[in-house]
């Protein structure tokens, strides 16, 4: 097959994609390896390399002496169609042989959008897209990443899914493969009914699932007694000592984070309502200081990089900042290696931290504010005063600094159009701190607005809440731009299209499997590419289907229906959860971890928050 690879490669764009033979990849003796993983990510090689997820796991299980594990990024559409025409299956970049033959094809899902390249990867690999569909001979394929939080509209294609951290999990998922193939008791059935045992590691063909007449939930049970009612999510509990990438695969061709990529914590303390990834990565655990710049310096010896990226859900909560920084300052300076601080709040920047961020390329900063008023900011619980921006930004010009960014949402709960002209009233305040200082940088102040539409995710507070219709999206994006009259504030919006058909499925149930099926069966992928997007095509393919968009995304939903991600426990209470909704709807908010406890019951899955041993 590698003929095959090598004839078309010279058919298609950037062939480096598929090439593989980069430094630091892995490659065993097929031989002497008992298990072999296909990676796999639903999205072109220049956006999975730079995932540092991938990195993390590709690295753990390939230090199992009896696993091999190969990369395998979907290929863009000149070489599909070269790959589809040539009869060329879908490859792995390491040995370029055909997943298909591989024992376990696991596949990331960070993104809704990906789920149609994700199964159509399936397809192009020669597989049957449906689970029930493939038997014995074929690989277990296996889901993660944050889409698993809900699984559900893409259940129906997966043997098995991985909730959680992995890089524990999947090795002694791959071991308790190997141990049921030495000992004669592999069947697949048996694996996964197995597999259901262990924490963290959830198979749909082992659940029940009835539904009322409204369409609604009526029953969602496993169908044997030890198959486990809900499936709590894995935690790493010690980041200093657990398993971090210190040889990555250096990429032939430029991506989209070609840098060192430093894990400074997991988690976050802030609980803002909207926010996912806020809930599902709690509790918070930190790396020292010292384990991140041994890393760091054992990282820059092994690939050169002159970049430096510290990577978190919000980096200037890291209660070793000051102390890490100061460790990597002392080096990097000297190797002129330059050093990132990305994720950064506005009510915790500093003259210390602005004075260690203006070695930064970028000629401005970031913040988030999300919204335009204070009523708002506090019913989404950002805990963010407008004095706290100002002071920020007001740092970031004396720094040297010209251009600040602003992400907003709008169609958040509660929301009036009054808070969506105070997006314009705010910026409008940014640009005037500018002009009233007496010595300003050289180049014209630049305030960039970018609005995104709010998606309902699962596993938070608006949980339960409809996604503003289309229309409304639609409209309220106008009223802001016509607002907004200040040359010195650029205007950025999200597509509100592509924001509806992320909440559908983010809040998807199995019933979704059969409209991806139908729009992979003609043709659809790279969903979350502008190129390919089409919500016309998609609108179609739910009539199709029989599927009504709207029951999933506009829909207000009671706090006692069985919702399709109970299954999963990320640790949170639900009870929690209906307690910050309702006090959303009294702009009430709710302090920070750091500042108290507040009873979410996160600190049960792992150690409590691990705050720099030297700031006690």
């Amino acid at each position: 097959m590698q003929k095959n690879i090598s004839t078309i490669l010279k058919s298609v764009q950037k062939p480096g994609r598929y090439t593989g033979g980069e430094f630091g990849q892995i490659v065993k003796d097929k031989s002497k390896t008992k298990m072999r993983i296909a990676f796999c990510f639903p999205d072109t090689y220049e956006i999975g390399m730079s995932n540092l997820g991938m990195k993390i796991l590709y690295g753990a299980l390939n230090q199992m002496e009896d696993v091999w594990c190969e990369r395998v990024f979907a290929p863009w559409t000149d070489m599909e169609e070269q790959m589809r025409k040539n009869n060329v299956p879908l490859f792995a970049l390491e040995s370029k042989d055909n997943v298909k033959d591989f024992d376990i094809m696991a596949i990331s899902l960070q993104y809704e959008l990906c789920y149609t390249t994700a199964v159509n990867m399936i397809d192009l690999a020669g597989l049957p897209i449906y689970a029930k569909d493939r038997g014995e001979d074929t690989p277990v394929i296996l889901g993660g990443g944050p889409c698993a939080y809900n699984a559900e509209p893409v259940a129906d294609f997966f043997d098995i899914f991985s909730i959680g951290e992995g890089e524990e999990a999947l090795c002694e998922l791959s071991q308790l493969y190997l141990d049921m193939k030495s000992n004669g008791t592999y069947t697949k059935s048996a694996f996964l009914r197995e597999a259901s045992h262990l924490k963290g590691f959830y198979v749909p063909s082992l659940y029940n699932v009835e539904y009322n007449a409204d369409g609604t939930i009526k029953l969602f049970e496993p169908k044997f007694e030890d198959v486990p009612e809900t499936v709590e999510k894995r935690v790493v509990e010690d980041l200093n000592t657990s398993y971090f990438p210190l040889k990555p695969v250096m990429p032939y061709i430029e991506t989209v984070h070609d840098r060192i990529m430093l894990e400074t914590f997991r988690g976050c303390i802030r609980g803002c309502r909207f926010c996912q990834a806020g809930m599902v990565f709690r509790p918070v655990r930190e790396k020292s200081a010292e384990v991140l710049n041994a890393q760091a310096q054992e990282i820059y010896k092994n690939t050169g990089y002159n970049e430096i990226s510290l990577t978190s859900l919000s980096i200037s909560d890291y209660s070793c900042l000051n102390e890490a920084t100061d460790l990597l300052l002392d080096w990097t300076n000297r190797s002129k290696v330059n050093l990132s601080l990305p994720s950064l709040r506005a009510d915790s920047f500093t003259k210390e931290l602005m004075r260690k961020v203006s070695g930064v390329r970028s000629s401005g900063l970031t913040f988030a504010p999300e919204a335009g008023t204070q009523r708002l900011r506090d019913a989404i619980n950002k805990n963010l005063y407008e004095e706290d921006l100002l002071n920020a930004v007001r740092l970031a010009f004396e720094g040297g600094k010209s251009q600040v960014k602003l992400y907003f949402m709008n169609g958040l709960p509660t929301e009036t159009y009054e808070d969506i002209e105070g997006i314009s009233v705010l910026a409008k305040h940014v640009v005037d701190e500018f002009y009233k200082m007496h010595v300003r940088p050289k180049k014209p102040v630049q305030v960039t607005v970018s609005v995104s539409c709010f998606v309902p995710k699962p596993h938070t507070p608006f949980q339960w809440e409809p996604q503003d219709t289309l229309d409304s999206l639609i409209d309220k994006q106008k009223f802001l731009g016509e607002k907004i009259t200040d040359r010195k504030v650029r205007y950025n919006w999200h597509e509100a299209k592509v924001s509806r058909l992320e909440a559908v499925f983010s809040k998807g149930d199995r019933r979704l499997s059969k409209a991806i099926a139908t729009a992979v069966g003609k043709g659809m992928h790279f969903d979350a590419w502008d190129e390919y997007f089409d919500y016309d095509k998609w609108m179609s393919v739910f009539e199709e289907c029989g599927i009504d968009p709207s029951f999933y995304a506009n829909r207000k939903i009671g706090f006692d229906e069985i919702l399709p991600w109970d299954v999963i426990d990320i640790g949170v209470n639900k009870s929690f959860l209906i307690s910050e909704n309702k006090k959303a709807y009294e702009s009430k908010t709710t302090p920070n971890c750091k500042e108290k406890c507040s009873g979410c019951g996160a600190n049960k899955l792992g150690k409590e928050l691990t705050w720099c041993p030297k700031k006690k």
